[in-house]
């Protein structure tokens, strides 16, 4: 299935996600650069849920620019095949190796704002990610690695803690629709298996 057709397959799971499905649905016809951050006003990214195996952890980076703990992912920067580009992100930005999909459908469809920041020495104006998310499960055990230019910490967090750890306001709302949608996935597993 190719991008498009994945994007436009997508059953939204609640009112946020049918709105910014019909947003990016809406950008994919008035831009042909949409899978490309040369695109100044809205762009595809691709984020990565990822889970340790008890399902009671989330990986996650201090994200430079955000100046937050985040989820991993990046842009799509031309690659159409998005979960591979999710997979690529949280294992460039973590160093794990031992990382696979969950499941191979989109978890999560989401229009984030970016607000206006310097990446490396220029300035970025305000603009949309249109970011489809998908869940992966990694092993704990791998060593973690630092990706300076991006983020400068990488941990393992307490699944229910997630948002504790999050200075963005936008993002928690995220945040807690994908652990109750990870959690009703796995039946309410927990790292007990109860």
């Amino acid at each position: 299935m190719d991008w498009i057709e994945t994007i436009s397959c997508y059953v939204p799971k609640d009112e946020q996600e049918s709105k910014d499905k019909e947003l990016i649905l809406h950008g994919m016809r008035q831009f042909e650069d949409i899978l490309n951050r040369n695109n100044k006003i809205m762009h595809m990214t691709c984020s990565a849920f990822v889970v340790n195996k008890k399902r009671d952890k989330v990986l996650m980076v201090y994200h430079n620019i955000y100046d937050s703990w985040s989820w991993l992912g990046g842009h799509a920067d031309g690659e159409a095949d998005l979960n591979a580009v999710a997979l690529r992100e949280a294992k460039e930005e973590t160093g794990v190796i031992h990382i696979s999909s969950i499941m191979e459908d989109v978890f999560s469809l989401d229009v984030l704002p970016v607000l206006g920041h310097v990446r490396r020495g220029e300035y970025v104006s305000a603009h949309l990610h249109l970011s489809v998310t998908y869940l992966f499960e990694a092993d704990e055990e791998d060593e973690l690695m630092v990706k300076p230019d991006e983020n400068s910490a990488v941990q393992w967090i307490p699944i229910d803690q997630v948002n504790e750890y999050s200075k963005e306001p936008h993002m928690k709302k995220i945040y807690a629709k994908l652990i109750k949608r990870a959690k009703e996935f796995f039946g309410g597993e927990t790292s007990d298996g109860a």
